[in-house]
């Protein structure tokens, strides 16, 4: 009964779209956790997709020819420009040591070939290497790989990096007079709508809402769900001492929860409300309260710490909220969007617009906050709601005191290189 309901509720919200088709723009797609209080790059521009022809039997006399309704619009984003470059323009490729790379490399492998049979080669030989060392895994790269430098559609090469990391709370199974902010599992009423299972072009676009009657309205934002309006009795994963920690929780995407009873839980993203990422931190900045300098994470908890009356205004201008599932023990890192586990320096978070998930990415930037080059390999094997553009990266630094301090810190600019193996296009150059 449920299916049959969503697939009615499908039908009437893509007529709803063909009807207005032309003259609005078409849902936009949900972004996972929004990762680092980096403002989102500018709305990108869209197009239509052109009116389907008129269809006619030819085994009958044809009547007037009649034209299906126009399919939804869809959405397409600012190009990028993808230039082959030598590996001796890459800064650093010398002394960077890819070996260290190599098990977030065989992580993406155990994916990318089951999705472009172009990786089955490099990578049935990168895991005959097993573990290689330093100059036999740089061989290999310039053996098997083309880099492609990496640049906007207007032709700048320059970007940004910010960083995350996967934070420690303190909680319990059981609320107490202490623990008293819930870490939620996905609610019952949360009604998701993928428009791929009728128009395959767009896939990634999803619609989430709930049914109120017999309507389908937008699901409930951050402060009516603080103010409990959402059906979440019972789907209480833990409770937190901190409502702070928990918001940044959400930004994160992943964390651990130490529990008072010594367990240490491991939770991950797995649903959100359907409303758009928007950065405390420009709030910050647009009202005056904090200088561009401050809007670390570390420069925003302590604001909000000294502001303590004006906190829960603040956190509800991001009206993103963030459902969590509890995540099985032993891996040792929490898992990105491509659905292996992250390692921390060598995994990033890119925007697969630009850049395939499991594709590996040379960076160029800096340590945070200082001159000091950094420049190395890593693979791209995460998404963000703030990591918006060709040239965008979010560096994973793990977990821990120096993960936390070297995340927040993090937001230097950046040039970036995709490398693919031999023979395969960059996402534009296959188009």
């Amino acid at each position: 009964m449920m299916n049959q309901l969503v697939r009615i509720i499908q039908c009437c919200v893509v007529l709803l779209v063909l009807a207005l088709a032309g003259c609005t723009t078409p849902p936009s797609v949900t972004p996972p956790p929004a990762r680092t209080e980096t403002p989102p790059t500018p709305p990108s521009t869209r197009t239509d997709v052109p009116p389907v022809p008129a269809v006619t039997e030819p085994s009958k006399p044809a009547p007037e020819p009649v034209a299906e309704p126009p399919k939804p619009a869809v959405p397409t984003e600012p190009g990028a420009i993808y230039t082959k470059v030598a590996w001796r323009d890459l800064p650093g490729w010398a002394q960077d040591n890819p070996a260290e790379a190599w098990v977030a490399l065989l992580r993406s492998c155990g994916v990318l070939p089951r999705r472009d049979e172009g990786w089955r080669e490099v990578c049935a030989q990168a895991a005959s290497l097993k573990t290689p060392s330093r100059e036999i895994a740089r061989k290999f790269f310039e053996t098997a790989f083309t880099p492609y430098q990496i640049a906007s559609a207007e032709g700048s090469t320059q970007g940004l990096i910010t960083g995350y990391y996967e934070p420690l709370l303190r909680g319990s199974r059981k609320p107490s007079a202490r623990y008293r902010f819930a870490v939620y599992g996905v609610p019952d009423d949360l009604l998701v709508i993928d428009f791929a299972d009728l128009y395959p072009e767009l896939k990634g676009m999803r619609l989430r809402g709930r049914i109120e009657g017999r309507r389908v309205v937008p699901y409930h934002d951050r402060a009516q769900i603080e103010n409990g309006a959402a059906l979440l009795r019972g789907k209480e994963i833990a409770w937190v001492d901190d409502p702070i920690d928990l918001f940044f929780l959400q930004i994160q995407g992943s964390g651990r929860i130490q529990l008072d009873n010594g367990e240490t839980l491991r939770v991950g993203y797995a649903d959100q409300n359907g409303h758009p990422y928007r950065s405390i931190g420009r709030v910050l900045i647009e009202r005056g309260d904090l200088p561009l300098e401050k809007t670390s994470m570390q420069g925003i908890k302590s604001w909000i710490q000294q502001n303590p009356a004006r906190m829960t205004e603040l956190l509800n201008q991001n009206a993103s909220y963030v459902f969590f599932r509890e995540l099985p023990g032993g891996q040792d890192g929490p898992p990105g969007a491509l659905g292996v586990p992250l390692v921390a320096r060598r995994s990033i978070a890119v925007d697969a617009r630009y850049v395939p998930l499991g594709a590996p990415v040379y960076i160029a930037t800096t340590w945070p906050n200082t001159a000091k080059p950094l420049n190395r390999l890593m693979l791209a094997q995460d998404t963000g709601g703030a990591i918006r553009g060709a040239v965008r990266a979010d560096y994973f630094w793990g977990f821990g005191e120096e993960a936390t301090r070297a995340a927040g810190r993090m937001k230097q600019p950046l040039r970036m290189w995709m490398l693919l193996p031999n023979g395969v296009l960059p996402p534009e150059a296959a188009r």
